[in-house]
């Protein structure tokens, strides 16, 4: 009798192709929700967008009630589901994927890094001393359902070594940005919270350790973790990183857990939660005057400039490096014109970036500063990253449709 348990490669695959198909959709409904979030917020009903995500929701009762606005629930709450959906990527691709040997991963680590470290010093070149230098990480990420999003628009014009570099450059800049966040973005730390989170963290590996393959337990545990981390200072999303983390790689009695758990939830993130998370904090209301104010800020340049020319500078002279001294290859059909490509469409920064400009200004004008260099150096980022991957296929004509494939 045949094995009904999939074979494991292939099971991989699957995911790693249903995770790709996600994120293009994805892509397409964030974009409707940032251009819904911009429409509604300079509307002549306007001012309703602002007191409607102020709107303040209470949940729990007695000592155990949280009360947040509607923004911060989307912030702290929901986008935790997202960061643990990350989580699982960063753990299925460094233990069975792209990632999981050090030929493969050394490439797009140094890209990456180069990546982080360009940007952050474009910024900070330009903002150090200054009001905004708190933002200094705005520019480091990389938006992966944009980015691949992008790359689907060109379609089987591009080889598939393509969305592989660029997926393997992107996860591995959402770890660091991780790291960042939870480093320099934590505030007022409380180490009773911080202990409470680390003794339900502990909870869950001894309940994997000892056998337990309900789930319910691990959620009940999971809300736990994350009302800890809430009020320890640590920024919530950061449990839900870990949590992602921990979760087996392998099959456990037969079950993908990563791959079951990826396929119930990116959906739902991809299409629901970041969409929602667009919603709650692209909406910027734009005139003649504010785009005056933020194109003499050195916060919007710091962010446009770095997310144009620091990615590009930073993952294409990475990918150089790395390749002239033979630290690891790039995906099978990739060209230094790709490569270069690929390193343009690093600086559509969208969700992340957003991310960490809430976290890092309070104050409103410097926060739609920071914003506005979102959105210009990502849609910039966006059109060279699209010129350079076409123009180089214009140049090579008929030969890159055979490399391609049909």
């Amino acid at each position: 009798m045949a094995n009904p348990i999939k074979d494991p490669g292939t099971s991989w695959r699957d995911a790693g192709t249903d995770f790709i198909k996600s994120e293009v959709s994805g892509g397409a409904v964030l974009l409707v929700a940032a251009v819904a979030a911009m429409l509604w917020a300079n509307a002549p009903f306007g001012d309703s967008y602002e007191s409607f995500w102020q709107t303040k929701l209470t949940l729990g009762f007695g000592q155990l009630a949280i009360t947040e606005d509607l923004q911060h629930w989307v912030n702290d709450a929901l986008m935790v589901f997202f960061f643990f959906v990350v989580g699982l990527e960063i753990k299925r691709e460094l233990v069975v994927g792209e990632l999981n040997e050090r030929s493969k991963a050394l490439l797009p680590l140094i890209a990456a890094i180069g990546g982080i470290l360009v940007p952050g010093l474009i910024f900070l070149s330009l903002n150090l001393g200054g009001v905004g230098e708190g933002g200094w990480a705005i520019p480091m990420a990389t938006d992966i359902a944009f980015a691949v999003a992008v790359l689907a628009l060109l379609g089987k014009r591009i080889p598939s070594g393509v969305r592989l570099l660029l997926l393997s450059i992107a996860i591995i800049d959402d770890v660091i940005a991780i790291l960042i966040i939870a480093i320099f973005y934590s505030k007022d730390i409380s180490m009773v919270w911080l202990a409470a989170g680390a003794a339900g963290i502990l909870i869950v590996y001894l309940m994997q350790r000892f056998g337990v393959s309900r789930i319910w337990p691990y959620w009940a545990i999971g809300i736990v973790v994350w009302v800890a981390f809430l009020s320890s200072g640590v920024h919530a999303t950061i449990a839900g990183v870990i949590l992602g983390l921990m979760t087996p790689a392998h099959p456990v009695k037969g079950r993908h857990v990563i791959e079951d758990l990826e396929r119930q939830l990116h959906p739902w993130t991809s299409m629901v939660i970041v969409p929602l998370f667009a919603l709650a904090n692209a909406g910027i209301v734009i005139s003649a005057s504010i785009l005056a104010d933020a194109t003499a800020s050195m916060i919007f340049w710091g962010v446009a400039l770095g997310l144009v020319f620091g990615k590009v500078i930073g993952i294409g002279f990475g990918i150089s490096i790395a390749q002239r001294f033979g630290w690891g290859t790039t995906p099978d059909g990739v060209t230094s014109s790709h490569a270069w490509g690929v390193a343009a469409l690093g600086g559509i920064g969208f969700t992340v970036s957003l991310f960490i400009a809430e976290l890092s200004f309070e104050n409103e004008q410097l926060l739609e500063y920071a914003k506005i260099g979102i959105f210009t150096g990502s849609i910039v980022s966006a059109l060279i990253g699209v010129f350079l991957l076409t123009r180089r296929r214009s140049k090579a004509g008929a030969e890159v449709d055979r490399a391609a494939g049909p």
